[in-house]
């Protein structure tokens, strides 16, 4: 992991920071590790989530995030992968347009 660090703002529920708090408190460590290593896990899951997996693409299909966020998201070989696909179908769209 990178020690680069930045510093986030969010709002959450009162009973969910609480057990944030509790769990911190049992491992003996602090929320921000808690709330990170959940963040970390959350966001692994999400790669491995077909449907959550298409709806990345999608947006990387559609422009809405870039090659990198891409990789961070999915992975290096399944961002290959997508790219791919992405030129192949640009390259469709094109051919389909060129006939026209």
């Amino acid at each position: 992991m990178s020690s680069d660090k930045r510093r986030v703002q969010f709002r959450a529920s009162e009973k969910l920071i609480e057990r944030a708090d509790a769990l911190a408190t049992v491992l003996g460590t602090d929320r921000t590790d808690v709330l990170t290593d959940a963040l970390q896990e959350y966001l692994r899951d999400a790669a491995h989530d077909d449907r959550l997996t298409q709806e990345i693409a999608g947006a990387y299909y559609d422009d809405d995030i870039e090659f990198e966020e891409l990789k961070a998201l999915v992975g290096p070989e399944e961002a290959a992968n997508f790219r791919v696909l992405k030129r192949q179908l640009d390259e469709s769209l094109t051919d389909e347009l060129a006939e026209l």
